[in-house]
């Protein structure tokens, strides 16, 4: 079977999985009027958001990985998950809970924070004139720490229910999806699916190594640094609206290098379809395990990408 008739099956699974998600916990409503309603306000935003955060990160992670030829990369390496989190976790420490312009304030100051990151990261891989993968991957990682530390200090002088409702936000969920929220974020997504599916080609010779990739006329600091650019404020826009989804932007790349191959020309639709449709079952699987009470699908995805990190890290080890 050809890589694209496997991109094609994927795409169709994942479908299918949007079609019959809204659906889940619904057939024992007698309310015909009530189902209709859960359906259409609650289930159906809430699917259509899971698939476009979902395919954002797992493409996200795809490029990561890609960029910096670490298998272990993931969209918050570069410490734009850490900079959301404590632009949330201030907004609330702030108490400003409430909307601008039809934009929760939450979710706007968790946005400011991954700009934020992303400028830092940004400024700090330019003191040098010579770009660095490793620069820019080690300031990530150290950004990442020192925002996550800031995080503690403020759950620390909080008070109880800001303390907690920073704890939940940084669990990462999407009980909050809606309508609003999913316009919010297409456009974040689709536009830097459709660089990287632009770069593709781009991206299969990075992978083949920065001199290979030179002799071939790719610009590599200028087309790193506008993946950098795009994957980061996708993932900023979705840990605004959601929170920190974890590991679904480790996972799912490797799932699809496994079924699809190294070429990103398929890999990357691969991974938009799987991630979305993988972020759903996730999802659905938070919905049911405690009905009708939920669990944070950050859980679900952490507990999943837990022992799914660890078999990487063996498997790369026995490898070397």
């Amino acid at each position: 079977m050809s890589a694209k008739q496997k991109v094609i099956i994927i795409s169709l699974v994942s479908l299918l999985i949007v079609a019959i998600a809204p659906w889940i916990g619904l057939s024992d409503m007698s309310d015909g009027a009530l189902k209709q309603q859960i359906l259409v306000d609650i289930r159906l935003p809430r699917t259509l958001f899971a698939f476009v955060a979902g395919a954002g990160l797992a493409v996200c992670g795809m490029v990561f990985q890609a960029m910096f030829h670490n298998p272990l990369a993931t969209p918050f390496t570069l410490g734009v998950a850490s900079g959301a989190s404590l632009g949330a976790a201030i907004t609330v420490f702030l108490g400003l809970q409430s909307t601008l312009l039809g934009f929760d304030v939450i979710s706007i100051g968790a946005f400011i924070g991954a700009l934020m990151a992303i400028v830092f990261v940004y400024s700090v891989s330019q003191i040098h004139s010579h770009f660095s993968t490793n620069t820019l991957l080690l300031t990530g990682v150290a950004t990442s720490f020192f925002f996550s530390s800031l995080i503690l200090l403020i759950q620390y002088l909080s008070n109880m229910t800001d303390s907690f409702m920073i704890l939940r936000w940084l669990m990462g969920g999407l009980s909050s999806a809606s309508y609003a929220s999913l316009l919010q974020l297409i456009p974040l997504v689709t536009v830097s699916c459709c660089i990287i599916l632009w770069l593709s080609r781009e991206l299969n010779l990075l992978m083949a190594g920065d001199e290979l990739a030179i002799s071939r006329g790719v610009s590599v600091k200028q087309v790193r640094y506008l993946l950098f650019f795009s994957t980061s404020l996708c993932v900023g826009g979705i840990v605004a609206l959601s929170g920190p989804i974890g590991f679904i932007g480790m996972m799912v790349p490797h799932i699809c290098r496994l079924l699809i191959g190294h070429d990103h020309r398929f890999l990357t639709p691969a991974s938009i379809m799987f991630g979305g449709g993988f972020l759903i079952l996730c999802d659905s699987l938070a919905r049911l395990m405690i009905a009708p009470a939920e669990i944070p699908v950050g859980v679900i995805t952490t507990l999943l990408g837990g022992p799914f990190f660890l078999w990487l890290l063996i498997k790369r080890q026995t490898t070397l």
